[in-house]
């Protein structure tokens, strides 16, 4: 066993929620020796090609990656992951952060081919697929963002990838309503944290009045533009927004929930050209970082 693949009991964890082995036409690698092939690449950013001989054919490893990505299979094991640790009380739902990261994008992301128009038999568009590939424009090149929220334990619970000149604020409610998880002894899935917590990006009426709908709580820092316009307009400006210094600094987890997030390689670094199988990348990610003791 390499350094860094799947132990028995991590293997014995995710091997339920993957796909059968067998398919039309013959049968797949070794599921285990293709995940371990998937995770080696993800942790080191090497190219596809240049994948250690241990882990068969780079080919058949990047085509399982791709396939997973695009049919939402690194999302049903994250979140079968995630229902094993809340079963064991491993999740730390009193507080869930919400921030985000650039990621710079290596020249082979870009140029991704447009898809051809053509009526399909049937839907095939993978899951999480952007037309703009979540690729953005600065001065620095090609960027992407992640935008994710994290328990207090530093492992992720939801992500989302967006071109690296989008926002933060108008992002933070989908990020949270992809928190989805599963309740293996029955029950509808656990969707809403105790409280969240944000910097002040993330601070508009917007975004405050739908924790408030959800009945959850936040430690959100009002910017000094909000609060000095919300004075000028008197009582109709309504209330101060409500601040609690002391569970603000557990603003940290988040920050590093992103830092082990991007000590793999290609998470920290794009090299995916599509959007999708970028996705898949980081969730993958995240999967290994939930396996963890």
């Amino acid at each position: 066993m390499g350094r860094g693949d799947l132990t028995n009991r991590e293997w014995s964890r995710v091997e339920p929620h993957l796909p059968p082995s067998g398919r039309r036409g013959g049968r797949w690698n070794d599921h285990r020796t293709v995940l371990n092939g998937i995770l080696f690449r993800i942790r080191t950013g090497v190219p596809w090609r240049d994948l250690p001989e241990r882990y068969g054919s780079w080919k058949s490893v990047y085509e399982r990656h791709r396939r997973w990505s695009a049919d939402g299979t690194w999302d049903r094991i994250l979140q079968a992951v995630q229902a094993h640790a809340d079963l064991a009380g491993r999740i730390d739902w009193g507080m869930v952060g919400v921030d985000s990261t650039s990621c710079k994008a290596h020249q082979h992301a870009a140029g991704a081919r447009k898809a051809t128009p053509r009526i399909p038999k049937k839907r095939t568009t993978p899951r999480h697929h952007r037309p703009d590939e979540g690729l953005g424009r600065s001065r620095g090149g090609l960027t992407c963002k992640i935008h994710l929220a994290g328990e207090g334990g530093c492992r992720p619970m939801a992500l989302l990838i967006t071109p690296g000149q989008w926002g933060d604020a108008p992002q933070m409610i989908e990020v949270l309503g992809r928190i989805r998880v599963p309740r293996p002894l029955g029950g509808r899935p656990r969707t809403r944290p105790d409280h969240v917590s944000g910097d002040k990006a993330y601070s508009s009426r917007r975004n405050r009045r739908y924790l408030r709908r959800r009945d959850i709580k936040h430690t959100i820092p009002e910017p000094k533009d909000q609060r000095a316009n919300r004075r000028r307009k008197g009582s109709t400006g309504g209330r101060p927004t409500g601040f609690d210094s002391d569970r603000y600094r557990r603003r940290n987890e988040v920050e590093r929930t992103i830092n082990r997030l991007k000590n793999s390689r290609a998470v920290a670094t794009r090299y995916d050209k599509r959007a999708y199988v970028f996705h898949g990348t980081v969730t993958a990610a995240a999967v290994r970082l939930w396996l963890k003791p």
